[in-house]
């Protein structure tokens, strides 16, 4: 059970997930500063806050991964998507942490 305020227990990522990853690649090549040749989502976990948070584990290379924190706004402030933050150099094996 997740606890108030909480992450929820990872997850391997589903298309939805791949969508969202889609849809802030730029953003997160620009906090980054370069671009990325694979950018595949393996595995996330969510927060509920005003809107959701979602930790997301994206494969960029054969070895390399980045954790990117993307929110999510509630319905009537336009649902749009944000990159709220970014870990670079991260392993397969590296979990998925609040940051």
């Amino acid at each position: 059970m997740m606890k108030c305020g909480g992450t929820s227990e990872v997850k391997p990522a589903d298309q939805k997930i791949q969508d969202i990853a889609d849809a802030v690649r730029s953003q997160v090549e620009e906090k980054a500063g370069k671009k990325y040749d694979s950018f595949q989502a393996k595995a996330y976990t969510t927060q509920v806050v005003a809107g959701t948070n979602y930790f997301i584990k994206i494969q960029v290379s054969d070895e390399d991964h980045v954790h990117v924190r993307v929110h999510r706004g509630l319905p009537h402030t336009g649902g749009a998507l944000e990159v709220h933050g970014l870990q670079e150099s991260k392993s397969h094996h590296d979990p998925i942490e609040y940051f």
